[in-house]
């Protein structure tokens, strides 16, 4: 059955293109208050509808936690209000086909109020809330999002079963960058790097991390509404795919105390007329991360911190985000305390720094944030 181009560059052709298609379903998801996936299929004549009118989406998505445990003390939805239904608006600019789902169509949607407007709560209208401002100060940012997981010889009942209690790692032991190991999951490595690809997210880098059973991927950087996006789809694709290989990932902060924890890293640049202004070809300072305040005399150049302090409110909600100053990481070595260096907090490239500058040609110059989060469940 062919599948529809739902990736033509006018909402007219992907409307046409869904309409022709044989495929009777169409897939849409949304983020909710803790940037995961939720979704569901709609008939195709529902979708087109929706096109319009947008559809119903209960709004509990922000009132719950990862294991749907709805909090006791929300005030945007709860039983006060008995949990009615958000409006969703779908997004056509993020068409595309689920390559191990039959090629259904596929696309993201947000939250809108009753007046059309952007719901403020929506994570991913946060996100163009932010890019809205940078783009007013003449800014366009675009971002490459690194993840690493844990994967487990399980299934959901085997993990029940065992009361979610040591997990089988798919390789025992710490092997970093192992050749070997990725021979001996081939089937599942290039599952990852194919399908992945046909679903739209290209991935620069694929390899085994320090840690049994762990995988480190990088997402191809784009503008960074495309690069929440993908790293949004990821996360859900991983376990989608991994299944059919007898695979269960898990991208838990830290499952097991004896054992290194799961960090995400963003990559992020800003650019102004054609320019990258993290680069400067004339001074290559590895200590000098602002370089955007020194290169760029406009006043809007003071507040380019769109993507520093402004962008800490992307993070999901009720993670606790390790700062400068704590350089107890809990990451590779977790019975090792990182030296009290300042450099750790600001632009130093080594890894343990929260903010690091990367060492790539100097025009793909960019600022690396990493983050670990702290007690995040397994279903994010």
């Amino acid at each position: 059955m062919p599948a529809p181009d739902v990736s033509a560059r006018t909402p007219e052709a992907i409307i046409e293109a869904i309409r022709r298609s044989p495929i009777g379903k169409v897939k849409v998801a949304v983020a909710d208050i803790d940037g995961v996936l939720r979704g569901k299929y709609l008939h195709k004549d529902k979708f087109l509808s929706a096109l319009d009118s947008g559809f119903g989406f209960c709004n509990v998505v922000f009132g719950w936690d990862s294991g749907d445990v709805c909090y006791d003390n929300g005030t945007f939805t709860g039983w006060h209000s008995g949990y009615p239904d958000a409006q969703a608006r779908i997004d056509l600019a993020t068409g595309r086909t689920v390559p191990w789902d039959g090629d259904v169509p596929f696309f993201l949607g947000e939250f809108v109020d009753a007046s059309g407007a952007p719901l403020a709560i929506c994570p991913r209208q946060t996100l163009r809330r932010v890019l809205d401002r940078a783009a007013r100060m003449g800014y366009a940012a675009r971002c490459g999002m690194e993840f690493e997981w844990f994967n487990f010889r399980e299934t959901p009942d085997s993990l029940a079963a065992k009361a979610g209690a040591e997990p089988t790692p798919l390789t025992p032991g710490m092997f970093g960058y192992s050749l070997v190991r990725m021979a001996q999951n081939r089937p599942f490595f290039a599952a990852l790097m194919d399908e992945l690809a046909a679903f739209g997210i290209p991935i620069e880098g694929l390899h085994t991390e320090t840690g049994p059973g762990v995988f480190e991927a990088a997402i191809l950087h784009a503008p960074a509404l495309e690069a929440a996006d993908r790293a949004t789809l990821f996360k859900t694709a991983v376990k989608e795919i991994a299944p059919r290989f007898g695979i269960m990932p898990t991208f838990m902060a830290k499952w097991n105390a004896r054992l290194p924890g799961c960090s995400g890293h963003s990559h992020q640049s800003l650019w102004s007329e054609g320019v990258n202004r993290f680069h400067d070809p004339a001074a290559w300072d590895e200590r000098d991360l602002p370089l955007v305040r020194r290169r760029d005399p406009r006043p809007a150049a003071r507040d380019a911190a769109v993507l520093g302090a402004d962008g800490e409110q992307l993070q999901a909600p009720g993670r606790r985000l390790l700062g400068p100053d704590q350089a107890d990481l809990g990451a590779r070595q977790p019975h090792r305390r990182l030296p009290g260096d300042r450099r750790l907090g600001q632009g130093h490239p080594g890894r343990g720094a929260r903010a690091r500058l990367g060492r790539q040609s100097l025009p793909r110059r960019r600022r690396q944030h990493r983050r670990r989060a702290v007690g995040h469940r397994a279903a994010s």
